[in-house]
């Protein structure tokens, strides 16, 4: 049985949402590979995050490009972008702002919040992990709400608001790993690969012969709040929306679904946001290729990006280095499109 659409959503006008979210994707897609050489596949997933409302994780090595690519989105989608640089003796107020003591034309004196950088539209928090658990936790609520708390008073941020935090895999003295209820804010963990023989060639040319090459502006905020309202419009049927069920209760080791790696290696899998996160993930894909509708294709493509910082691994696991990604993908090997089982039967086991 399939999830219907409400009577106001036509067939033929969501069509038609459907094709100008593709070419607009396809636009703003295209914009920043003018900037960015190779990174194809991070492109793809920061650009789905966004539409998507979600943040994202970047972890690959310095010199990649991270801090460029979040350039050349705010250029591209027209949104103003602030860079963080996280270090050790960085504080919560250094980041939301602080709250001060001003005196008036009439020397009369008032307490006035003075914003922080995290009020902006696109926010580049640089090595994320090297802030104390103290500063990771004050983009907590931001991340999720879209707004600060400060001295009793809420303040909303100016939407589309987007995180994209980056981490190095491989210095690991003097860094704070990220706390779980923090990773599981970030849409998608993305690894960002070292470029190829043919990539580096063309980012040493670029660098030597030092041609700028700006990218075009082909949205606004209004536009991207416009093409979100698209997503819940997509159509998910129930057999599609239970994939994604049965593909996140799969990564926990007594789950019915779960893997012979998954039960020897795991010792917590992937929350419910995950399944939220899939389902709005293969929303923006599907668009994006121009279908009103999600395939389990949609699914399948972001399910590295969208479970591998949820899923945690337990003392054999870390011990033999096992791969989180590796364990992901192996599930969706496995996992049919189809379940016999009913869903009453699709709940972890309680011991």
């Amino acid at each position: 049985m399939t999830e219907h659409i409400e009577s106001a959503f036509n067939p033929d006008d969501l069509a038609a949402e459907a094709k100008k979210f593709r070419e607009t994707f396809a636009q703003a897609r295209t914009e920043i590979a003018r900037v960015m050489v190779g990174q194809t596949e991070v492109v793809e997933a920061v650009l789905t995050a966004l539409f998507g409302g979600g943040n994202v994780l970047l972890e690959g090595v310095p010199g990649l490009g991270k801090t460029e690519l979040i350039k050349a989105l705010s250029k591209t989608l027209d949104l103003e972008f602030r860079r963080i640089q996280f270090t050790p003796d960085l504080m919560p107020a250094d980041i939301i702002g602080t709250t001060v003591m001003t005196a008036d034309e009439r020397g009369r004196y008032q307490f006035e919040f003075k914003k922080g950088p995290i009020f902006t539209q696109l926010l580049l928090a640089d090595e994320i992990n090297r802030a104390s658990p103290k500063t990771q936790s004050a983009l907590l609520e931001t991340m999720q709400e879209g707004s600060v708390t400060t001295g009793g008073t809420i303040h909303i941020l100016t939407q589309p608001f987007f995180v994209m935090a980056t981490q190095n895999p491989l210095e690991q003295e003097g860094t704070y790993p990220l706390p779980e209820a923090q990773l599981d804010r970030f849409l998608f963990k993305v690894n960002v690969p070292f470029p190829n023989r043919e990539d580096l060639n063309e980012i040493v040319q670029r660098t030597i012969l030092r041609t700028p090459v700006e990218p075009n502006r082909v949205l606004n905020a209004e536009r991207i709040m416009q093409l979100r309202t698209v997503l819940n419009k997509v159509v998910v049927a129930d057999a599609i929306r239970d994939y994604a069920v049965r593909l996140v209760l799969a990564t926990h080791p007594h789950s019915d679904f779960s893997t012979e790696q998954v039960r020897k290696f795991v010792k917590w899998g992937a929350s419910p946001r995950a399944a939220q996160t899939l389902l709005k993930a293969a929303r923006v894909r599907a668009l994006a290729e121009g279908r009103a509708h999600v395939a389990h294709e949609d699914i399948r493509h972001f399910a590295v990006n969208t479970l591998q910082h949820r899923v945690l691994l337990n003392y054999d696991g870390q011990a033999e280095e096992i791969s989180v990604a590796d364990i992901i993908r192996a599930i969706v090997n496995e996992l049919p499109e189809e379940s016999r089982a009913p869903v009453a039967k699709a709940v972890l086991a309680t011991t």
